[in-house]
């Protein structure tokens, strides 16, 4: 059974940077591809970033193209997200997910994940 927790959220002033991060448990994940993925209430989760095995490639929302990073290391079970320039509009409580697909067709389609963490909070001001 494949865990996930979340850290990092917190509540920033616009423009600043925060780093999330993913600690995976249960399962090794280096084969599995990951995500980032971030609601708002009354909105559906949203893709904001996803990274291959390896982490060769990533993919990104065009939201946040040029601000967030997305990382991982799979000996560590590890998966990142480098937030800057934050804006207000990137509020949202953000959950890391996994998916035993590892393509990228789809990436931010969050009915291709098998398994989520329980999410973070971050409110940009």
């Amino acid at each position: 059974h494949v865990q996930l927790v979340e850290s990092g959220g917190g509540s920033v002033q616009a423009g600043e940077s925060l780093r999330l991060s993913c600690a995976a448990s249960g399962y090794v994940l280096s084969k599995y591809w990951m995500a980032w993925f971030r609601q708002v209430p009354g909105k559906e989760r949203e893709g904001v970033a996803g990274i291959s095995t390896g982490g060769a490639s990533t993919y990104y929302a065009d939201s946040v193209k040029g601000r967030f990073t997305i990382s991982r290391d799979s000996a560590k079970n590890t998966l990142w997200l480098q937030m800057n320039s934050l804006k207000p509009e990137d509020t949202g409580v953000y959950y890391c997910a996994v998916r035993r697909m590892p393509v990228s067709h789809f990436w931010y389609n969050e009915n291709e994940y098998e398994w989520w963490g329980q999410g973070t909070q971050v409110t940009v001001s």
